[in-house]
């Protein structure tokens, strides 16, 4: 036997003080009827009623409490095994950490918003495996597949511009990268997020798309950042802030290609959103996602000990319906002594 809720056994300490409210009350009233007059004769004349009675009715309510504490740590014994399967469908999630994230045209920055949606679809999350791959001029994957939530935001968390030192954004990488990171025997079950502002630096993502969608990958692309662009600010090697200058000394503006994006999400039979600041675009991926076709990820075996509070539970409402029903009051037998003449 086990029990389910122990934190409720210090009730229990209600019982002696139950117990002792009744002794009080008993001792109170005997008290009060010897104040009345001669204790004996005010018996006989309240022979009616019964102190026995008033005893048992006490020690109902106490007992119903007791019943009642019980019923309420929920004793558990017996045992069934019951078979816990976890369906679902691998997302992959590619951040881009290239400096143009750091453009504040989508406040606070463009990753830092991008971070932020993630973290909420990973919330939303039931039963899916999710991963991230992190990108700039190079991508590695930064969290495998995983049905743990709690580390998959723990890894999302430390993603930053400093995270890879190559420079640059290179999105056909980020797809490759992305592509080997699920399983490469299943041709259907695989979404990848692309989050990105879309500038890309080297390589073809649309022929990569194309590679991926070959193995069955679907690609959601998210466009963050504004299409008028934003300087990017930098820390200058005197911890000011300036914004960065390409080769020649000019001061560079990022813009958002979504042209690029469309195509990939075209190509993979997905979906492109450009984000906002409502943060709706993902919520409307994960509706994709669910309609799905989805596989099992995991199941296991659990033992589940069989709840018993009900007998308690059962004994604690018969005391408490007993007390209700039982009157103070005894029949009281009268002899006839005949009639007066």
């Amino acid at each position: 036997m086990r029990f389910a809720e122990p934190q409720y056994f210090y009730l229990l300490f209600l019982i002696p003080v139950f117990a002792a409210f009744y002794g009080w009350a008993f001792r109170k009233k005997r008290q009060a009827l010897s104040r009345f007059g001669d204790l004996d004769l005010v018996r006989k004349l309240m022979a009616a009623t019964s102190s026995g009675r008033q005893v048992f009715r006490g020690a109902l309510v106490t007992g119903g409490l007791f019943f009642l504490i019980l019923a309420a740590v929920r004793p558990q014994f017996g045992t069934k095994e019951e078979v816990v399967r976890r369906k679902g469908v691998d997302i992959v999630v590619a951040l881009d950490t290239s400096l143009s994230m750091l453009a504040e045209d989508i406040r606070p920055n463009r990753l830092e918003r991008a971070k932020r949606e993630v973290s909420a679809l990973v919330d939303k999350l039931k039963g899916d495996r999710i991963g991230i791959v992190a990108f700039a001029g190079a991508a590695f994957v930064q969290c495998p597949l995983t049905l743990d939530y709690g580390a998959a935001k723990l890894f999302l968390d430390a993603v930053d511009t400093g995270l890879i030192p190559v420079r640059g954004t290179a999105i056909a990488e980020a797809i490759r990268v992305s592509a080997q990171a699920f399983d490469r025997e299943q041709k259907k079950y695989k979404v990848l997020i692309l989050v990105t502002d879309g500038e890309d630096h080297g390589g073809d993502p649309l022929k990569a798309a194309r590679q991926a969608a070959e193995e069955g990958v679907r690609i959601y692309a998210i466009g963050v950042g504004t299409r008028d662009g934003e300087l990017i600010p930098v820390q200058s090697e005197g911890g000011g802030i300036e914004y960065m200058k390409d080769r020649g000394g000019n001061i560079v503006k990022t813009r958002m290609d979504e042209t690029t994006l469309e195509k990939l999400a075209l190509i993979t039979d997905g979906r492109y959103y450009r984000s906002t600041s409502s943060g709706i675009e993902l919520d409307r991926v994960y509706e994709d996602v669910s309609k799905m076709e989805q596989r099992e990820l995991s199941s296991k075996k659990l033992m589940q000990f069989e709840d018993r509070y009900q007998y308690p539970l059962f004994l604690a409402l018969a005391c408490f319906a007993a007390e209700a029903l039982l009157s103070d009051r005894r029949r009281v037998r009268q002899e006839w002594r005949g009639r007066f003449e």
